[in-house]
């Protein structure tokens, strides 16, 4: 089993006061398609940061180029449950990893899936970002508690590392909410962005935004861009 550097499960961002703050939906290695939608959003890396909900990797054609995206110093994603199949590449379920879109991973060279392993294993279960308007969480399905200081919590100082892996798991995996069309929301933020669950518009439920509008599917998907001062599409 390869060495993985402790990061911070949960990340921070002051408010931009400079530009705009955009999230985006899951990427699924389509990121000449992804270029092409924040050039339409007329995007400014200079001034603007992109939040991404994870799942950057699988199922499209430019995987690779994951690596070039997270040098960008205004790209900013959390832990996709693709993305976690990275990490853990040599302990996962290869077989479902492979049946999701991950063949191209098994043919790199060990050397290779070492590099994007480490690099995958410094991306936050969490992000959190300032607004003007109040605090906005960013996970990749769902924060699986009733407050996000919980889940903060439960990241920050889990009691042991199988309910820590439970809990990631959860935030990683489950679709409770979007199935259910729960709306009481998650208590300690303006509002939560999340992806996991393709669709075919952004879906509101309490303060809960899903923003997966399957821009990894080229024939019938777009990607959508949030403003997170604004909650519209940018």
């Amino acid at each position: 089993m390869h060495e993985l550097p402790e990061v911070p499960r949960v990340k921070r961002f002051a408010a931009n006061t400079v530009g705009r703050d955009i999230a985006v939906g899951d990427i699924h290695g389509h990121f000449t398609r992804l270029q092409a939608a924040l050039e339409a959003a007329r995007f400014n890396p200079m001034v603007d940061r992109l939040f991404s909900v994870g799942d950057l990797i699988d199922r499209g054609p430019e995987c690779p180029d994951v690596l070039h995206w997270l040098d960008k110093p205004w790209f900013h994603p959390v832990c996709g449950n693709h993305d976690d199949y990275v990490v853990h590449f040599d302990t996962c379920d290869v077989d479902s990893w492979i049946f999701n879109g991950g063949l191209w991973f098994t043919k790199l060279p060990l050397s290779e899936r070492k590099q994007f392993a480490a690099k995958f294993a410094g991306l936050p279960i969490a992000i959190e970002v300032e607004t003007a308007q109040g605090l906005i969480g960013i996970v990749h399905a769902d924060c699986p508690f009733p407050s996000w200081e919980q889940m903060r919590n439960e990241l920050q100082f889990p009691e042991s590392e199988q309910r820590l892996r439970q809990v990631q798991n959860r935030i990683m995996w489950s679709r409770s909410r979007i199935d259910l069309l729960e709306t009481h929301g998650v208590e300690g933020l303006r509002a939560l962005i999340v992806g996991h669950t393709p669709l075919q518009q952004p879906v509101r439920l309490g303060n809960v935004i899903h923003i997966d509008t399957a821009g990894w599917r080229p024939a019938i998907g777009h990607f959508t861009l949030l403003n997170l001062a604004t909650l519209e599409t940018a």
